[in-house]
């Protein structure tokens, strides 16, 4: 079987990518997998080093703000659209899986065309413009939530959670005292977690600046992995509160992290919340602003509607993230229940039903 696996441009869309290519191999060693991304984002260096070939397509996204700059996007969308004929005509994959992201519109737009059968996995609870515009004319549309009915053909839709690393699955076999000894963190006290990105967020790393007296007085510890750009800056913050929080640039281990955190502070990317309903963390989420559709709200609110997670809404982290730590610390009740409410969302083996249906769409055109 040849699989043709397209999308990319954050994390959000590349681990679920590589979960879906893994779980291929796994199950069929002989499969032949190709992954076709944008040029000059993540997906160009991560994919390679997790032993796939991927080729990259010269296309980006509309700039919404000032349209004059489209007409290049244009003819880098049509560029990438020749392309996409070409690998199409080389490969000659037997299902084309698209994950979200710049190249997915013109990869399975193109498969489309060439009578290939495609597949869309939508990681969020508000559905991209790419994968709406590819709905119609796919075969399945795997989603992580329900209700997606308003988004898309309801026959197509399969609901199979997001694909998560394995390495967070298996957390849970380390202890939490191990962890905490990995990561230099206190085991005796409450641990806060706190992660922005691999760049960071500047919002969320100012409102834990302006959290550290409350974290302090509340008896808790903070991870907080600041993102490489603001390091420095958050690192000299820390120095002045030397028992009370670590700041590090970039967290490699995000098994340990998880298995030792009591709180995450994160963002709400679709990625970050099927891991935190996979392990039953309890979360408190500030969902960034500058997303299309403004899914991270969507995502974060899909949670705290059924008190599965906190919800502040960036504009108000500085202010509110303080007393909703205090809070849940000084409640571990309410934390608790956080957490479990979060598990119960959680839906497992997601990359495993999703190869099913690969598998089923490929038996069904032969």
């Amino acid at each position: 079987m040849k699989v043709l696996i397209s999308g990319g441009g954050t994390g959000g869309h590349i681990f679920p990518a590589l979960s879906i290519a893994n779980a291929l191999r796994r199950r069929m060693p002989d499969v032949e997998i190709l992954f076709v991304g944008a040029e000059g984002r993540m997906e160009m260096e991560r994919v390679p080093a997790a032993g796939y070939k991927i080729v990259g397509l010269p296309v980006s996204g509309f700039d919404r703000k000032r349209l004059w700059r489209n007409f290049g996007v244009l003819m880098r969308l049509w560029r990438s659209m020749r392309i996409a004929k070409k690998i199409l005509r080389e490969f000659r994959p037997d299902i084309a899986v698209g994950v979200g992201g710049y190249a997915s519109g013109p990869m399975l737009k193109e498969a489309q065309k060439h009578g290939v059968p495609t597949l869309i996995q939508e990681q969020n609870s508000y559905a991209g413009v790419t994968n709406k515009l590819l709905a119609a004319k796919a075969e399945a549309i795997c989603t992580a939530y329900p209700g997606m009915e308003r988004f898309f053909p309801s026959g197509k839709i399969l609901l199979t959670g997001n694909p998560v690393r394995s390495a967070i699955t298996e957390a849970a076999a380390i202890s939490r005292s191990e962890a905490c000894s990995e990561l230099g963190v206190p085991s005796d006290r409450p641990v806060v977690l706190v992660v922005g990105g691999s760049l960071g967020a500047r919002t969320v790393n100012e409102a834990v600046a302006a959290s550290l007296d409350a974290a302090r007085k509340a008896g808790a510890f903070i991870l907080w992995q600041t993102g490489k750009y603001y390091a420095e800056q958050c690192a000299a913050i820390a120095a002045g509160h030397e028992n009370t929080v670590k700041a590090v640039p970039f967290i490699s281990r995000m098994d340990l992290a998880y298995r030792a955190a009591d709180i995450v502070v994160s963002r709400a990317g679709a990625g970050t919340i099927s891991e935190l309903q996979i392990l039953g963390k309890s979360a408190i989420l500030i969902p960034s602003p500058n997303v299309a559709e403004d899914h991270q709200r969507k995502n974060a609110e899909a949670l705290a509607s059924r008190d599965a997670a906190v919800m502040i809404l960036d504009s108000e982290a500085c202010r509110e993230l303080p007393s909703a730590l205090t809070s849940l610390l000084d409640n571990p009740d309410a934390l608790g229940r956080l957490g479990q409410n979060a598990a119960k969302m959680a839906l497992h083996n997601a990359d495993d039903k999703i190869v099913d249906r690969i598998i089923s769409i490929v038996a069904d055109r032969k």
